[in-house]
């Protein structure tokens, strides 16, 4: 199953990029996969690709349009400095809007949810709270300024327990405030465990059980509700 290349509109008069998986047959649902901050490269893409094999159609934004077309990074410390560069100049805002084009594209699908990593695991818990959208977040180290935040949506959140950029406090606190939402933490695991192409960061059995519950999650709030 290959996915294809589609555009977007956003506000203004730019277009971005984004990938597209499509399920066969009829779709449990549709998924905007929120990128980490490497661009839409070949991990986000096979993430997509599982999604859509799984039965849901998935599309992944290209939000680094906005400022420099086709950013694909790799993992190295230059790579990482580019992509920090690149969020923060987007600004989460910009991103929430992209999700909102995105989630409108493939409305056909069914009913919409969210998946972000790293960076998108922040902008996945936005969706859930600006969008209304079923969200579940990934290792999100931006999350803390909005958990205060009322939530429009259920999200589901997991976490390294090994992951120096999200010590054990701040878990907690995602708890304290969202006591009703499923926080899981996997042990043995770091940032980026689900990042299966990066030998130094995937932890293959936090990965299995964390995509486990994520489409258990879908499974209810998308195809069953």
């Amino acid at each position: 199953m290959m996915g294809k290349h589609i555009n977007l509109p956003t506000s203004g008069t730019q277009c971005i990029g984004a990938y597209l998986a499509e399920a066969e047959g009829k779709p449990k649902g549709g998924l905007v996969v929120i990128q980490e901050i490497f661009g839409v490269n070949a991990h986000i893409r096979s993430v997509a690709d599982r999604f859509a094999a799984m039965g849901y159609t998935a599309v992944a934004p290209a939000f680094f349009d906005h400022l420099e077309t086709g950013v694909e990074l790799g993992y190295s410390d230059q790579s990482m400095a580019k992509g920090r560069q690149l969020v923060t100049e987007l600004g989460l805002e910009r991103a929430i809007e992209d999700v909102a084009s995105a989630a409108e594209a493939i409305a056909s699908a069914g009913k919409i949810g969210t998946v972000g990593y790293c960076w998108g695991g922040t902008v996945a818990l936005l969706s859930a709270i600006r969008l209304g959208l079923p969200s579940v977040s990934y290792y999100g180290a931006r999350n803390v300024a909005f958990l205060g935040e009322n939530l429009k949506a259920p999200v589901m959140f997991h976490f390294g327990e090994e992951d120096p950029s999200i010590p054990p406090e701040t878990v907690a606190k995602h708890r304290a405030m969202l006591p009703q939402m499923d926080v899981h933490t996997y042990a043995g695991a770091g940032h980026a465990f689900n990042r299966d192409i990066d030998p130094g960061h995937y932890h293959p059995a936090s990965a299995e059980l964390a995509l486990k519950r994520t489409m258990a999650f879908f499974d209810n709030y998308l195809a069953g509700a």
